[in-house]
């Protein structure tokens, strides 16, 4: 399991797309964004024309760690792109549309914990290279509002749980990454 990390447009996906693509011909790429406007729309059209047309795609954000264990075929490799994209999606079938002065983030948090925690074990039963992109929050200001708060908290601790699982973290700036782990 290989994280790749970064802030936004830092090229993180990129580099882990050409980290893998050096050691794997096919690869079982996991897309996790939805497509709720135009401009997002665009967005997820931009990315699978950048990607190779022989790459097989998964898009779905729920039950990652299955979907590792039973939709990879055998000589794939696997990309998640995001882990962050992941969280928010999971986070706002949970909330219900409830206000995020209603949520208990707590609670909330436990469940994504437990759906990571699939994920890892997935990946490190998984004989093939398993890159998971991520962004990292951390860098900048404490948010003003009570949801990015607490998703940078959530965020933040996933990452490391993420980290501390992994064989190798790359951190990605400016489209450069470097190996920090």
């Amino acid at each position: 399991m290989i994280v790749v990390t970064g802030g936004a447009r830092s090229g993180k996906s990129t580099h882990a797309e050409r980290l893998l693509a050096k050691q794997c011909e096919q690869v079982l790429y996991i897309a996790t964004a939805q497509a709720t406007d135009d401009e997002m729309t665009a967005r997820i059209e931009r990315h699978k024309q950048a990607r190779p047309a022989h790459w097989r795609t998964w898009e779905g954000y729920q039950n990652l760690g299955s979907v590792i264990r039973q939709h990879r075929q055998s000589q794939e490799g696997v990309i998640l792109e995001c882990v962050t994209t992941f969280m928010a999606n999971v986070l706002l079938d949970l909330s219900g549309g409830a206000s995020p002065d209603e949520l208990d983030f707590s609670s909330l948090e436990v469940v994504i914990h437990h759906q990571i925690d699939d994920v890892i074990d997935a990946c490190l039963m998984c004989p093939m290279p398993v890159y998971l992109v991520t962004n990292e929050l951390g860098m900048g200001i404490t948010p003003e509002n009570r949801l990015a708060r607490h998703f940078v908290d959530i965020a933040g601790r996933v990452n490391q749980k993420l980290a501390q699982a992994a064989k190798e973290v790359w951190l990605v700036v400016s489209g450069i990454g470097v190996k920090i782990k």
